[in-house]
């Protein structure tokens, strides 16, 4: 018969009490559990259940079907969730099953099969016990690392399999190709070994040529020592000499043994004949740390003869490349930067602002016959004297007109206070010789 909706409460209880085991007992309490324990439905006074075991209230439809049907409602939905959990927990552990014979197997393998290739490049080299890392995006990273790495051993492999093809097995047209290709390249290989033959033949008529001229100039310098050593050419004075630089070269020159003082003017004179073409070279140099041209007098190529100080240049209305002496003087103050230019005791010409109010260094290197890059070196055969000075003198002012008249005239002589014109003051090398000097009327008479 019908119960009533109070009675019907423990039951509901006992039913969900059982579905709350886990699968352990039914409903009906027939059946054993794992543990050996039984679980039996029987029913409690209403009063029992509100003491001493509170349940939870069974949602009401609103009376809209009978309660028994309700509560078989309830039951069916409850089986058909365990049914379903119990299928999906069946799924599950096949799925682990299989991982588990997979990675059985693959443990197994000792590290040859392909998975353990695949644990090796996912670890990066490190044992991962075939875990892979729980971390999306690096698992995309390593993937993407290993379709690379793959992907250039199949163009490894595409390249050696090009590169086996044998040559017999090209076709004709691409052999006689390949032919004339080679045929082309071994003659223009033959067309550049004959030109590097003539530039060699050239190179060696250069050479040859070169070497005539510079064992000229050693005969010359032998046939000097031997007359020094003869004694029967010591300068009759201490200043009765010049200078002898022969060949344009990078290592002939001479060196003044003194240097400079900190200068506000100075005046420089000297004696000289070159023919020398295009430009006479460098007469002298002066350089200092820091600054290589702080005082030059140079005529290089065809620009006009320059004078440079502290690497600001003057042009001088100097003409002195027609193989004759001529005595050339030149002044400079720091004052407004004047220059005057002399030659042969006529000035020429005259102008400022070079390097106004700067004071010449001291301490620097004083060359005859090269332009220094560097302080006392470095020099550049292109810009080397070529022909005979003497009476390189300088002085810590500017001289008068008058007396640079009487120097050029030969009517006074007048050694420099600073840098004067002596014998044991004057060294050369590379070849550069000193010779017995004409007496300076002797030089007029070759203006």
């Amino acid at each position: 018969s019908p119960r009533s909706p109070a009675g019907m409460l423990p039951v509901v209880a006992g039913l969900l009490l059982a579905v709350a085991a886990g699968g352990r007992g039914s409903a009906t309490g027939d059946q054993e559990s794992p543990a050996g324990s039984r679980f039996v439905c029987t029913s409690l006074p209403l009063d029992a259940a509100s003491a001493g075991c509170p349940l939870p209230p069974v949602p009401m439809q609103g009376g809209a079907l009978p309660p028994e049907e309700e509560l078989k409602a309830t039951v069916l939905q409850l089986r058909e969730t365990v049914l379903q959990q119990k299928e999906t927990i069946g799924s599950q552990r096949e799925a682990i099953r299989e991982l588990t014979g997979k990675l059985s197997r693959c443990e197994g393998a000792d590290g040859k099969s392909a998975t353990g290739t695949w644990k090796k490049e996912l670890g990066k080299g490190k044992d991962t016990m075939g875990d892979l890392p729980r971390d999306p995006a690096q698992v995309i990273d390593q993937l993407s690392r290993t379709m690379q790495t793959l992907k250039d051993r199949l163009e490894s492999l595409e390249h050696q399999l090009r590169a086996n093809v044998s040559y017999a097995a090209l076709p004709n047209d691409l052999r006689e190709m390949l032919q004339r290709r080679l045929g082309d390249l071994e003659r223009q290989l033959l067309s550049k070994v004959a030109e590097l033959e003539d530039e060699k033949s050239l190179l060696h008529n250069e050479t040859s040529a070169h070497r005539q001229k510079t064992e000229t100039a050693l005969n010359a310098l032998l046939e000097r020592v031997s007359e020094l050593e003869k004694g029967n050419s010591a300068f009759k004075s201490p200043d009765e000499f010049k200078v002898s630089l022969p060949l344009r070269t990078n290592y002939l020159y001479g060196k003044i043994k003194k240097t400079l003082p900190e200068l506000y003017a100075f005046t420089v004179c000297l004696w000289l004949r070159s023919s020398a073409s295009p430009g006479i070279g460098t007469p002298f140099s002066y350089a200092v740390p820091g600054q290589a041209n702080e005082i030059v007098l140079i005529e290089w190529g065809n620009n006009p003869i320059e004078l440079l100080i502290n690497d600001k240049v003057a042009q001088l209305p100097l003409f002195i490349s027609d193989g004759k002496w001529h005595h050339i003087c030149i002044t400079w103050t720091t004052r407004d930067g004047m220059w005057e230019a002399f030659q042969d005791g006529e000035k020429l010409g005259t102008g400022e602002n070079l390097a106004p109010w700067h004071p010449i260094k001291p301490g620097g290197v004083l060359i005859l016959g090269q332009e220094q890059d560097t302080v006392g070196g470095r020099f550049d055969a292109t810009q080397a004297f070529v022909g005979e000075m003497s009476q390189f003198n300088i002085w810590d002012r500017v001289l008068k007109a008058e007396d640079i008249m009487n120097i050029a005239n030969c009517s006074t002589n007048m050694p420099g206070n600073i840098i004067p014109w002596v014998d044991n003051n004057v060294d050369v090398f590379g070849g550069a010789t000193k010779w017995p000097v004409e007496t300076c009327e002797e030089r007029l008479l070759d203006l």
